[in-house]
Formats: structure tokens, C-alpha cells, sequence
């Protein structure tokens, strides 16, 4: 079991930054893929970054590439989203997942067996 918890959202101004971490508690952290994921009202999650167990690897979609930065600090148990650039069409929900040994490139959260409660993303224009 993996119990996800993540905070630094908040409200931010179009272009400024934000960084969110999602902190791991449980057994195996480092053996763990781990993504971040958003949703906004009315729209279907949508995969954000990935980030392999040994952090050797990352994946983003074209939409946030360049702009956000997955990483992750495995003897805190701990993975960061670093956000800039931000845009209004950022602001959702943005949740922290993972799953064992799944390949980073998987942008299908429901290849994700765990998940945190989620922290909300404002950008305002």
C-alpha cells in the first residue's frame, strides 16, 4: 500500500510558477513509477508528467513540455511537479499517482493503482 498526499497548490498569476510536491508513505517508494495528473470541471483527466522509479526517465505531453518539470527525491519519499510559465488552461486539479515498475511513458490513469486527494491550481489571466 501507498498512501499519496500532495500540497503547493494554490493561485498564481498567468506566467508566474508554482511547484507541488506529493509525499509517499509505505513500503518501496523508489520501486514506484509515479505521475501527475489534472483535471479541470467538466473534463476528463489528463496526464501531466511521469516520472520513472529511478527518476532516470521522464515523460510530459506536448502541452506542458518545457514548461513543467517532473523529479523526485526517493529518500524523502517525496516527488515535485515544478511548474512556470503558467497559463489559465492549466488551472485543475492536479493529483499525484502511482504504480509499481509501470513504464513512464503510460499516460493512462488507469494504469495507476494509487492516488492522492488532489490539490487545485488557479491561474488566473
Amino acid at each position: 500500500q501507498v498512501q499519496l498526499v500532495e500540497s503547493g497548490g494554490g493561485l498564481v498569476q498567468a506566467g508566474g510558477s508554482l511547484r507541488l510536491s506529493c509525499a509517499a508513505s509505505g513500503r518501496a517508494f523508489s520501486t514506484y513509477t509515479m505521475g501527475w495528473f489534472r483535471q479541470a470541471p467538466g473534463k476528463e483527466r489528463e496526464f501531466v508528467a511521469a516520472i520513472s522509479w529511478s527518476g532516470g526517465n521522464t515523460y510530459y505531453p506536448d502541452s506542458v513540455k518545457g514548461r513543467f518539470t517532473i523529479s523526485r527525491d526517493n529518500a524523502k519519499n517525496t516527488v515535485y511537479l515544478q511548474m512556470s510559465s503558467l497559463k489559465p488552461e492549466d488551472t485543475a486539479v492536479y493529483y499525484c499517482a502511482a504504480s509499481y515498475l509501470l513504464a513512464a511513458t503510460t499516460t493512462d490513469p488507469r494504469e495507476y493503482k494509487y492516488w492522492g486527494q488532489g490539490t487545485q491550481v488557479t491561474v488566473s489571466s
